[in-house]
C-alpha cells in the first residue's frame, strides 16, 4: 500500500454486536438462578447443564423467548415461522462445554431498525439480526490488565445466563453515534422490562471498526461488502458502557489512522479495550465464520414463534410516549425527553400531572428532582419508595404553604441528603410560609430602615427594589413569596 493511498480521505465505518443480559429468574437452559447472592462464592450457582457435564440436557427458558419477541417487536424486526439453535464451537476457558449454544441461520429476529437522534438529526440504524444465546462464565485477570496478569481465574456462576445479541449493520460513521445508539437501545430495553442496567455486565459491546476510502462510499452512504473486506477491520471487545464505547472507538479510529499514515495495512484482528489505560491491545487474529464450525443443536427442537408476535404485548415505547407528552401536556422537546428518559420517571411524572398542573409537574420532576438526583449521581429508582413524599412537597408549593425558593433550596435537598420527609424538614427549619401581616410588617420595616435604597428606586434604579426584596426575605427567614414581596414594595413606594 502506497503512502498516498494510506493518507487518502477515509470514512469511519462501525458496526456493533450488543450483548444484552435478559431479565429472567433462571438461566436460559437450566433452572439455576440468575440472581447473584450476597457474598456469593465463585462456581456455586451452577448445575450439570450450565457446566456442560456429560449427559446433561438443555431445556429452553420460555421467559427468554418472550423477552426476545418483545425486543423484536420494539425494533420492528421480522420474526420467522421457526427459529433454531446451533452450537458455536471454540475453546476458551470461560466456556465450560467448549461450545456456545446460540442461533445461526434462523435467528428469532431479523431485519429490524432503531431510530436515534444525533446532533438534531434522526437516523435509522439497521439491525441485521437479534438472537438468543447463553452467556459464558466470567474471567478475572489477577494482577491488573490482560497484558500483565500473573494468572487468570474463571467463575462459572454467570454461565448460561440468557443473552440477546443484537447485531447492527455497519451504519455508524462516528464513535459519538454509537454512544447515542446504545443509550437509545438501553432506554427501549428498560421500557420493555427485559433488562436491568444496574446488573454487572448487563450490557456488553463488541465493535467492528474500519476506515474505508471515501471513493468507496456511495452517495446514499452505503458501502459494499467488497469495500469493507478490502479495508479490513478490527474487532474491539470488552466495552461495557455508552461512554466506554465512544472512548474505545475514538482511540481505535485514531490508531488505525496512524497505521495508515505510516504506509502500513490494517490487520484484521480482535483487540481488547483496556479501560484503565484507555487503549486497545491486540488479543488474537480475527476468526472467520468457518472457524466456529456451526452445527444444529440436536437436543433442542425447532421452535415455532411466528404467532408469538401477535400474542405478546409490549408497552408504549419511549419515542411514542415522548410525542404523547408533547401533545397531551404541551411540553417542549427537551422537557419531554427528560421526562421519558426512563419508564420510572415517565410514570412518576404522569402520576404527578394527574394531581397538579402539568407545567408545575414538569418543572418539579424534570428540573428540580432529576437535577438534584443527577447532582448526587442518583436515579429515581433510588428514591422510588419515597415518591409520595416528593408529591407532598409539590402539594405544599402548589397550595402556597411553602415558597418555591425554600422548597428547592432547602426542603428538597435535605430530603435527599438526610432522608427526611418534607413536613419534618419544614418544622425543623421553621419554613412555613409567612402570614400576610408578617410580610406587610417586614415590607414597612425594610422601607423605613433603608432610605437610600428608597431614594435610588425613586430615581429609576431598578436594582434598588431587588435589594429591598432581599431585606424582606432575610427578615422573614425566606418564608415570604418573592413575587408577593416585590408587588407589596412597589405598591408602598409608588403610592
Amino acid at each position: 500500500m502506497s503512502t498516498q493511498a494510506a493518507t487518502a480521505e477515509r470514512t469511519v465505518v462501525i458496526g456493533l454486536e450488543v450483548h444484552v443480559q435478559l431479565e429472567t429468574d433462571t438461566k436460559i437452559f437450566c433452572g439455576c438462578s440468575t440472581e447473584p447472592g450476597d457474598d456469593e462464592k465463585p462456581n456455586t450457582r451452577t448445575c450439570p447443564t450450565c457446566l456442560g457435564l456429560p449427559g446433561a440436557l438443555p431445556v429452553l427458558n420460555e421467559g427468554a423467548v418472550e423477552a426476545a419477541v418483545k425486543i423484536g417487536k420494539a425494533i420492528d424486526a421480522d420474526i420467522p415461522e421457526t427459529t433454531t439453535f446451533h452450537r458455536k464451537n471454540y475453546y476458551y476457558p470461560d466456556l465450560p462445554k467448549n461450545f456456545q449454544l446460540t442461533q445461526y441461520d434462523a435467528p428469532i429476529c431479523q431485519s429490524g431498525e432503531l431510530e436515534v437522534r444525533v446532533d438534531d438529526e434522526t437516523r435509522a440504524i439497521g439491525i441485521t439480526r437479534a438472537h438468543l444465546e447463553e452467556d459464558p462464565g466470567s474471567i478475572q485477570h489477577a494482577g491488573g490488565s490482560i497484558e500483565n496478569a500473573t494468572h487468570t481465574l474463571v467463575n462459572y456462576n454467570r454461565a448460561g445466563t440468557p443473552l440477546m445479541e443484537i447485531v447492527t449493520e455497519p451504519d455508524f460513521r462516528s464513535p459519538a453515534e454509537t454512544r447515542a445508539f446504545l443509550a437509545k437501545l438501553e432506554e427501549v430495553l428498560e421500557y420493555l422490562g427485559v433488562f436491568d442496567p444496574t446488573r454487572d455486565g448487563s450490557l456488553r459491546v463488541d465493535a467492528n471498526v474500519s476506515l474505508v476510502p471515501e471513493g468507496d462510499v456511495a452517495a446514499d452512504g452505503t458501502i459494499t461488502e467488497e469495500a469493507l473486506a478490502e479495508a479490513n477491520r478490527a474487532e474491539v471487545k470488552n466495552i461495557s458502557s455508552h461512554k466506554g464505547a465512544e472512548q474505545a472507538l475514538a482511540y481505535e479510529v485514531t490508531r488505525q489512522e496512524n497505521v495508515l499514515r505510516r504506509g502500513r495495512e490494517i490487520e484484521q484482528e480482535t483487540r481488547h479495550w483496556d479501560e484503565a489505560r484507555g487503549v486497545t491491545v491486540s488479543m488474537r487474529s480475527k476468526e472467520a465464520e468457518k472457524d466456529y464450525r456451526y452445527f444444529r443443536e440436536a437436543d433442542l427442537p425447532a421452535l415455532a414463534v411466528s404467532d408469538w408476535k401477535d400474542r405478546i404485548p409490549i408497552p408504549e415505547l419511549p419515542d411514542a410516549r415522548r410525542e404523547r407528552f408533547r401533545e397531551e401536556y404541551g411540553l417542549d422537546r427537551e422537557a419531554a425527553s427528560k421526562l421519558t428518559s426512563t419508564k420510572e420517571v415517565a410514570d412518576f411524572f404522569e402520576d404527578v400531572a394527574t394531581e397538579f398542573d402539568p407545567e408545575l409537574a414538569a418543572t418539579w420532576v424534570a428540573d428540580n428532582l432529576l437535577g438534584e438526583l443527577n447532582y448526587r449521581e442518583m436515579a429515581i429508582t433510588d428514591v422510588e419508595g419515597r415518591l409520595d413524599e416528593f408529591t407532598r412537597l409539590i402539594e405544599l408549593v402548589a397550595a402556597e404553604e411553602l415558597t418555591v425558593k425554600n422548597a428547592e433550596e432547602v426542603v428538597l435537598r435535605q430530603m435527599l441528603d438526610e432522608g427526611d420527609d418534607p413536613d419534618t424538614v419544614i418544622d425543623r427549619e421553621g419554613l412555613g410560609k409567612a402570614e400576610s401581616d408578617e410580610v406587610e410588617r417586614a415590607v414597612e420595616t425594610a422601607i423605613d430602615e433603608n432610605p437610600d435604597a428608597v431614594a435610588d428606586y425613586h430615581e429609576g434604579d431598578e436594582g434598588a427594589i431587588n435589594f429591598l426584596v432581599g431585606q424582606v426575605m432575610q427578615s422573614t427567614g425566606g418564608s415570604a413569596d418573592p413575587g408577593q414581596v416585590n408587588g407589596l414594595l412597589r405598591e408602598e413606594l409608588d403610592g
